[in-house]
């Protein structure tokens, strides 16, 4: 990390779609920690902390900040990482960026989920409560804050005491100039520009931005969709992590239509008990190739109407052949009858292979289709 760009983690296959993840005031990134791993399994995961918190430099903001500037940041570290375009999601003001991004730089979001968030953050005396809060962070520090955090953040007997220590260390002035940023914060008029797909999340339990703000902004965004989560509160991914993974993942599935084709052409050739066994095999250390196998292989190559899934399967023959992979060739013999190929036509694709990979490389290979087709009924 440098001083000029914001503190962040990055999770998940570099190939992968990218997503960011935007924090809640008074914490880090490891608001994110109970989901972003699950995220990265399918995604390029980038989580980041607010200026002053986490490992970001308080020197990142100044005193009068807006929202806009912290979006500008986000933008900042995106251009650095080479992210052009970007899924994102974000908790309360790390909502409030993502909704101004939206609106302001709409090229560069490609889908939207907003938490515990709002279009303005009016507690009922307009920006005056942020604007003491700011006054009283620059005189007393953060610890007063810490104190009531849990009642601010979760449900009644829940706590994170890592979340509350964020809280703790966040660096006073920085965060005051954040407060500042939601005191000036006000998006509601033009929550109509956003195109992106949305999702709202809120906490039915949400003192800070209860459901009626999500709700606001649901019905001004158009398409937008609104799921609202019993037991949550302010920091719903670490309070409900199992609902908000269950829900940000049926949203950014869009991202991931290669990998649903993918699946679904894969099991017609390969077969559903040849997948289910892969499925089961499939640990954490696994899962991003598995992931990498349906989006690319069978979600682009296999999907490309270029060729016939007959013809593709004559290549795969030849190239497995050619490089010895007999345990692969036994299973795309399989995967050639699937595709139409008689026997016949198999036997016809070896011989080619013969002639150009020579007669070891066919004899191994007639055994290994002699004893698959012998499988057959």
């Amino acid at each position: 990390m440098t001083d000029t760009l914001l503190h962040h983690r990055g999770e998940g296959p570099a190939s992968a779609p990218p997503l960011l993840l935007g924090p809640s005031l008074g914490t880090s990134y490891a608001l994110w920690d109970r989901v972003a791993p699950e995220l990265a399994v399918s995604h390029r995961v980038i989580r980041w902390d607010l200026p002053g918190h986490g490992g970001s430099s308080p020197d990142l903001i100044r005193p009068g900040a807006t929202v806009a500037d912290l979006a500008g940041l986000v933008l900042a570290l995106a251009d650095a990482l080479g992210l052009e375009r970007f899924a994102y999601a974000g908790v309360s003001l790390g909502g409030a960026v993502g909704l101004h991004l939206a609106v302001h730089h709409p090229g560069r979001v490609s889908s939207l989920a907003v938490l515990c968030s709002s279009a303005h953050f009016d507690t009922g005396n307009g920006s005056k409560a942020w604007e003491e809060r700011a006054a009283r962070v620059r005189a007393e520090g953060v610890e007063w804050l810490a104190a009531n955090a849990d009642s601010r953040w979760f449900t009644p007997g829940f706590t994170v005491p890592g979340l509350v220590e964020d809280q703790r260390r966040a660096d006073p002035e920085a965060y005051a100039a954040c407060c500042e940023a939601l005191a000036a914060y006000d998006l509601r008029a033009e929550l109509p520009r956003i195109a992106a797909p949305t999702l709202l999340l809120a906490g039915r339990e949400d003192p800070a931005t209860p459901p009626a703000h999500l709700r606001e902004i649901a019905d001004a965004v158009p398409g937008a969709a609104l799921v609202e989560l019993p037991g949550a509160s302010h920091l719903a991914p670490a309070e409900r992590p199992e609902a908000v993974l269950t829900a940000l993942r049926g949203h950014f599935d869009g991202e991931r239509g290669g990998a649903r084709r993918g699946m679904a052409v894969r099991r017609e050739v390969l077969g559903d008990a040849h997948v289910d066994r892969a499925q089961e095999r499939q640990t954490a250390f696994t899962a991003r190739f598995q992931d990498f196998i349906s989006r690319y292989a069978w979600g682009e190559i296999w999907t490309d109407p270029t060729l016939s899934r007959r013809e593709r399967s004559m290549v795969t023959l030849t190239a497995l052949v050619a490089h010895g992979h007999h345990e692969e060739l036994a299973m795309h013999v399989r995967a050639a009858r699937r595709n139409g190929l008689t026997p016949e036509e198999i036997g016809a694709v070896l011989l080619q292979v013969g002639v150009y990979c020579g007669v070891p490389a066919a004899n191994s290979a007639f055994a290994v289709a002699q004893r698959v087709l012998a499988e057959e009924p």
